[in-house]
């Protein structure tokens, strides 16, 4: 990899983070969950674009740089909920890069984002009730039971993120394939295989 490779990838991993910190700032509760300090947002976008189009390496480091700016604006106030933020990216982002860049197809695409979807859901739900959950109650020092953090996690936690994972999927796939001609034209997709409804 020459120098000018390597200087567009580190600019685009920071557009593409700052991109990712700037959707952090736009999101919004999904009304009929009881979980009402859960937000949904679209920054993983610009983190399953790296992914995809560089490494899973290079996913890892724009949803490094994008939590790494949202603190850096928002202050370090809830550091759980960034940790948190952060595990969801690559639990979602890591399993739908490695499925589409094994077979480069429209289709693989979608399976990944299934895959991706059900690995969100299940990894985050383990996380926030023997990991997270616990923390933030020992940070605030609520009073919650094993119980109610279960309750939370069946009732709350688990169904967000499965919400989550289809409605930024379902945006993601459109996306993709209408910035791929740019894409290939700016020289980053030049080793893609452009994906096509006749492949499968």
């Amino acid at each position: 990899m020459n120098q000018q490779t390597k200087t567009f990838r580190l600019v685009s991993y920071a557009i593409l983070g700052a991109m990712g910190t700037a959707f952090m700032f736009i999101s919004f509760p999904i009304p009929f969950l009881p979980a009402n300090f859960l937000s949904l947002d679209f920054s993983e976008i610009p983190v399953l674009l790296a992914a995809i189009l560089f490494s899973p390496v290079a996913g890892i480091a724009v949803a490094g740089v994008k939590i790494a700016l949202y603190t850096l604006f928002m202050g370090a106030g809830d550091p759980i909920g960034m940790v948190t933020n952060f595990m969801a990216s690559l639990a979602f982002v890591l399993p739908i890069a490695y499925i589409y860049r094994r077979f480069r197809t429209t289709k693989s695409l979608v399976l990944g984002i299934g895959v991706g979807t059900v690995s969100l859901t299940v990894i985050l739900s383990v996380l926030n009730y023997f990991i997270f959950l616990p923390a933030y109650v020992w940070l605030v020092g609520m009073d919650l039971s094993s119980g109610m953090m279960l309750t939370m996690v069946l009732g709350g936690i688990l169904p967000f993120n499965l919400i989550k994972g289809i409605v930024v999927g379902a945006v993601f796939v459109p996306v993709f394939l209408k910035l791929y001609p740019l894409l290939k034209k700016q020289r980053v997709g030049a080793t893609l295989k452009k994906p096509t409804v006749h492949e499968q």
